[in-house]
């Protein structure tokens, strides 16, 4: 009689897992199902990857920038806060942001008429473009305008005003590092109308204290408002994520406008959440103390 010889365990031997470390002791693991993307552009390492839980992430040098499953939760929180303060914003500056999330959501404002996109590296807006369609549609609005340049160069040559900047960033290394410093927030600061808001991520007030720190203090050296606010995005270090709001004039809760909130399809932010976000733990009170 023949033996019917079967391996079963070979049958499926792909094992993949990507892993984001935080401060080498800690981090956030994913299972991989497949590897689409993976290049290196003039300023960095590019990967996009299809996760089994979170549907495909851009990971730019080995760092998880968003997923398809909680990219809203960032990009609606770093744009609708300040659009639901600022009474007519109608010139915003997106510094960074060349995934298009940011700019997807300023757009959901009718009274946006134009969004400034700069970012430093093109290929970021390629590859979110024909990976990510749905984040990237905003570029294909008539009030979009997207130009490849150093951030902070831009600002300090521009002569341009806009109502609101958003410093919508990776972290403070290589090419972005100077986009959290305090020549970069002054320069910020004097391309802002007189009623002007920025609105900046500031990093996981958890794992990343030493850069908080340095962020405020850079920040409260230019703006007389300072407010940081934070949001639950799974996928980020600690999971809890901060946004640093800056304005000349407006504060973030007595001069908030909830009637302005689009009614378009937002999945996290509402009146509540604008509210709740700036209601800060003991421990992060004490970290901007």
């Amino acid at each position: 009689m023949s033996e019917l010889v079967r391996e079963e365990s070979m049958e499926n031997l792909w094992n993949m897992w990507f892993t984001e470390l935080h401060r080498e002791r800690a981090g956030l693991t994913l299972k991989v199902s497949q590897v689409l993307y993976s290049e290196v552009s003039d300023f960095q390492r590019i990967d996009v990857i299809e996760t089994e839980e979170f549907g495909r992430a851009l990971v730019l040098y080995g760092s998880i920038m968003f997923t398809e499953r909680d990219e809203f939760v960032y990009h609606e929180m770093i744009s609708h806060v300040p659009l639901n303060v600022h009474p007519q914003a109608e010139e915003v500056l997106i510094i960074g942001g060349g995934d298009g999330g940011a700019l997807r959501e300023v757009l959901r404002h009718a009274g946006v008429k134009r969004a400034t996109v700069v970012d430093i590296d093109p290929q970021v807006v390629e590859v979110s473009k024909r990976f990510f369609p749905s984040m990237a549609n905003g570029f294909a609005d008539p009030r979009a305008r997207v130009l490849h340049d150093d951030g902070a160069r831009y600002v300090a040559e521009s002569d341009e005003r806009f109502d609101l900047v958003l410093a919508d960033t990776s972290d403070p290394v290589g090419p972005a590092e100077v986009l959290f410093q305090q020549p970069f927030y002054e320069s910020v600061y004097e391309h802002l109308d007189d009623d002007g808001i920025f609105v900046a991520q500031s990093e996981s007030p958890l794992f990343h204290q030493d850069s908080v720190r340095g962020i405020y203090a850079n920040l409260r050296a230019v703006f007389p408002v300072v407010h940081m606010y934070l949001a639950h995005v799974p996928t980020y270090p600690s999971a809890l994520w901060s946004f640093a709001f800056c304005s000349k004039r407006y504060e973030p809760l007595n001069d908030f406008r909830p009637d302005g909130i689009p009614d378009n399809g937002l999945r996290y932010y509402n009146a509540d959440i604008h509210r709740g976000a700036f209601a800060l733990p003991n421990y992060v009170r004490e970290l901007l103390a």
